[in-house]
């Protein structure tokens, strides 16, 4: 049986099949969506080919009944994310004869996000990579290159610097995985649970505010926090895996960086298109829920 940590030694030639991998996946999904009866998506469908080649000109390109945007946006990227893990961890118990507690940390914080999201794999179809975005080089990339080959950094990381945690460290890097995934699923779940039924005794104690539209914005629980609070708190997990690492590097906080700025931008995308559809309605939501992400911060 091939040892998991044959993914450390041929880490460059797994990447860069996945990256002809994305290019040939690609040009399939571009060429097959000059077809017949194909949905095409508003941003990926103008004058440039070169700019629809990247964002996707179909919306939910499939094979038969078998949805390639839906399945590309959990499985292999996540799913190749935790083996990546797991191939870091064995190269460092063959190379010190024992896991260190940051790669089991790491590993297993990693391994509860990839389990949430695939637990509550119905959420991603309300996402706006789902229901908005054409399947093009953007998202394929994103799903097959991106998550498995930068989320696993830090295991890689640790497999050439392990780090020793103080006790004092290891409980504070517990509470704070503890209070962002909290407020990551908390909200969400809170978020689902409303939208599908409002008077469900778990949310219909919760304030809201009624727009013309007919719909209810939520201003109590975790959405009278921040209007993006489940993105502070997926934030706050993104540090609890880069801090095992030690300081000696900016390199394994390079994902909790990038993810700041992503978060950031995604805020205001998503407030843009709020205002978009809800109006005045929305000035006045923004008025009672006044942060966007930290409280008192921003």
């Amino acid at each position: 049986m091939l040892p998991l940590s044959w993914i450390y030694d041929q880490f460059l030639a797994l990447l860069t099949a996945a990256c002809v991998l994305t290019v040939l996946l690609t040009v399939y999904l571009y060429l097959s969506s000059f077809g017949r009866s194909k949905v095409l998506s508003s941003g990926g469908n103008t004058e440039s080919k070169i700019y629809n080649f990247f964002i996707g000109r179909e919306l939910n390109p499939r094979i038969a009944s078998f949805d390639l945007k839906h399945f590309c946006e959990l499985y292999p990227g996540l799913i190749g994310w935790l083996i990546i893990d797991l191939g870091m961890l064995q190269k460092q118990y063959e190379q010190l004869h024992y896991v260190s507690m940051s790669m089991l940390l790491v590993c297993v914080f990693q391994f509860i996000y990839v389990l949430d999201a695939l637990w509550f794999e119905k959420a991603i179809l309300s996402t706006m990579d789902i229901v908005h975005d054409g399947f093009g080089f953007m998202l394929a990339f994103g799903d097959l290159v991106w998550v498995p080959f930068t989320y696993s950094l830090q295991a890689r990381y640790l497999v050439d610097h392990p780090q020793a945690i103080s006790n004092v460290g290891l409980l504070g890097i517990l509470g704070l995985k503890a209070v962002g995934y909290c407020a990551f699923r908390g909200a969400n779940s809170q978020k689902d649970t409303f939208r599908n039924d409002h008077n469900h005794p778990s949310v219909r104690h919760l304030q809201t505010l009624k727009t013309e539209r007919g719909t209810q914005l939520i201003t109590s629980g975790w959405w009278g926090i921040a209007r993006h609070i489940n993105y502070t708190g997926d934030w706050l997990m993104a540090w609890s895996w880069c801090l095992p690492c030690g300081f000696g590097s900016i390199v394994p906080y390079f994902y909790v960086i990038y993810f700041a700025v992503l978060l950031v931008h995604r805020q205001q995308r998503d407030e843009h298109a709020c205002k978009r559809k809800y109006g005045a309605d929305w000035d006045k939501y923004q008025a009672i829920v006044k942060f966007r992400l930290i409280p008192f911060v921003y």
